[in-house]
């Protein structure tokens, strides 16, 4: 038997000397002990040492990946192929003797026997390959395993993302710092100038005033045209004189200066870092930062862990990453889920609306998931896809934010529903061409109907006009009022007569507006298409029934006289019936 064993130096042949050490592998160990009784279980029959590291490196990922490398192929052809046909291979990993046997059809054998047999061969290596000395040994394993590591976190130089994370930190905790002394600054200064606070707002050139002018005595000799404009050191001067903050000693001034001296020297730092960051997002995730900016992208790696982590993660996840507290609160609760995290902090979800930030913020980190994979996985990236895609988000915004519908992609049935749904509905119009109407001439009567004194007064038609298709009628009736004159009796004692009289009143009052409310609503205009027998039929049944009203109008005005009398009468009677009885009862 042979057996194959890969060194840091190169490949090495043994030839097993017995065989029946396999059989029992608890107490191989004891033949390794000494160098001497190793040589008799195992020799070397040939070693194939790389030639440099790269062959080296290329052999070891081969191995590991199990798969035969070109060096490895030709050893095995030039030693173990001209052996005899029934020798077998013995190999430490079984995938590379699976690859051994699918190539070179050599029998290879791969158990716990082996990895027992490779563990001895190791232990008394150095006495085994007499050729190599053990420092070289110890240096080729050492650069070796670099190497590998090298390979296996795809290694290189330009793409450090741990500067990032760790620049992104420092950047955070150097705003907190600065906002704790700039407060602190206008907190302490406040109380010697409190106006300057509300002139300047920016922190930079507060305390860069503070520094030159020192107490607000010095204010009109001191020269701040390099700080401030004129107007504001104009401001500046003339709200030091009136001032009503309270005095302070120099001593107190000084160390007002001295934090104002530390808070320039932090934001000047500061500044320096935030350019060293976008240099490195540039360098390292390209399409990230022209998506999402340098800050964003940066505090996304770092919360992620590295670029590789954060390009593992799907866009739904890059969407709340962030939000973590905020999602479990909802899932507990039941509610609703946020929609976006450090995502939202973008300038492109900035401009929008707080309606469309959700879709917005959902676009956005699906195109930020494809562009930190292709940063990460990628070689030579440029720019192109993240400014691409940047580009159709913008185009998105802008036609959402317009309020127009606009059809992406889709089959026919997908077509067919958008236009079911988000299409506008025809208005369809009446066609005045395909009317008809049944032709008429124009005529134009006028008839007079005279009224009579006596009697009620018969309804007058002024004119009829029929033109073309609209047949207008307008009738005017018009009445006289007869003077209904109520026979006067004479006054009464008794109250019963009065009550009468007012009755009577009130009902002819009641008769005579009744019909001139009737005659206001009779007035109106009657549009139909019809013939000219029809209309003339029309016009002698309205004249029939206003003839029944007036005659029944007639009568109840003459019913309603004889109740009158009736009811003055009534009360004359009654009285003479108890003048009877009184005359009866006396008698």
């Amino acid at each position: 038997m042979l057996v194959l064993f890969e060194t840091a130096a190169g490949y090495a042949i043994f030839k097993l000397l017995d065989e029946k050490k396999l059989a029992k592998t608890e107490n191989l160990y004891h033949d390794f002990q000494t160098p001497e009784t190793a040589s008799k279980v195992v020799k070397l029959k040939h070693f194939e040492k790389f030639h440099d590291t790269t062959e080296a490196l290329s052999a070891t990922t081969a191995a590991v990946e199990g798969k035969v490398s070109k060096s490895l192929k030709k050893l095995l052809k030039n030693v173990v192929a001209k052996a005899e046909a029934t020798e077998q291979l013995l190999v430490a990993d079984p995938k590379l003797g699976l690859a051994i046997k699918e190539k070179l059809q050599l029998q290879c054998i791969s158990n716990t026997a082996v990895q027992e047999l490779m563990r001895c061969i190791r232990c008394q290596m150095d006495a085994l390959l007499a050729g190599l000395p053990s420092k070289d040994l110890a240096a080729m394993a050492l650069g070796l395993a670099h190497s590998l590591s090298r390979y296996k976190l795809k290694f290189s130089p330009d793409k450090v993302d741990t500067m990032i994370v760790q620049a992104v930190g420092l950047l955070d905790d150097l705003d907190k710092e600065l906002n704790n002394y700039i407060m602190r600054t206008r907190e302490w200064y406040g109380w010697h100038f409190p106006e300057l606070g509300k002139i300047l707002n920016d922190n930079v050139l507060y305390v860069k005033v503070i520094k030159v002018i020192g107490t607000r005595d010095h204010a009109l000799e001191a020269d701040l045209s390099d700080i401030l404009s004129e107007e504001v050191e104009a401001q500046v001067k003339e709200a030091a004189e009136i001032s009503m903050g309270t005095e302070i000693a120099e001593e107190d001034i000084l160390n007002i200066q001295h934090l104002c001296d530390q808070v320039i020297e932090i934001s000047g730092y500061r500044a320096q870092l935030f350019d060293y960051l976008r240099s490195r997002m540039m360098a390292i995730t390209p399409n990230l930062t022209i998506l999402v900016g340098e800050l964003v992208g940066a505090r996304l790696i770092a919360h992620a862990g590295s670029l590789i982590n954060l390009a593992k993660h799907p866009a739904s996840t890059v969407q709340i990453l962030g939000a973590e507290k905020a999602l479990f609160r909802a899932l507990k609760s039941n509610k609703e889920t946020p929609k976006y995290g450090l995502i939202y902090h973008s300038a492109l979800v900035g401009q929008t609306s707080s309606k469309l930030k959700g879709k917005i913020s959902r676009m956005l980190a699906a195109k930020a998931a494809l562009a930190t994979r292709v940063d990460a996985l990628g070689e030579d990236v440029g720019i192109e896809l993240g400014a691409e895609h940047k580009l159709k988000i913008e185009r998105r915004i802008s036609i959402l934010e317009e309020g127009k519908l606009h059809r992406i992609s889709g089959t026919g049935r997908s077509q067919a529903r958008f236009e079911k749904h988000h299409t506008k509905s025809e208005v369809r119009q009446y066609g005045d061409a395909q009317d008809f109407a049944i032709p008429t001439k124009r005529k134009v009567e006028i008839e007079e109907v005279g009224s009579g004194e006596a009697g009620p007064s018969q309804p007058k038609k002024k004119r009829k006009t029929d033109i073309g298709e609209q047949v207008v009628v307008k009738e005017e009736i018009k009445e006289e009022e007869e003077d209904v004159t109520v026979p006067k009796k004479k006054k009464k004692k008794k109250s019963l007569g009065a009550e009468a009289s007012e009755t009577v009143v009130t009902e002819m009052e009641t008769f005579e507006e009744s019909p001139k409310k009737k005659k206001k609503k009779i007035k109106q205009e009657i549009e139909e298409e019809q013939p000219e027998e029809v209309v003339s039929q029309f016009d002698e049944s309205v004249g029939e029934k206003k003839k029944k009203k007036k005659k029944s109008l007639t009568a109840e005005t003459e019913h309603g006289y004889e109740e009158a009398e009736e009811q003055i009468a009534t009360p004359s009677s009654e009285k003479k019936k108890k003048k009877k009885r009184k005359s009866e009862s006396m008698e």
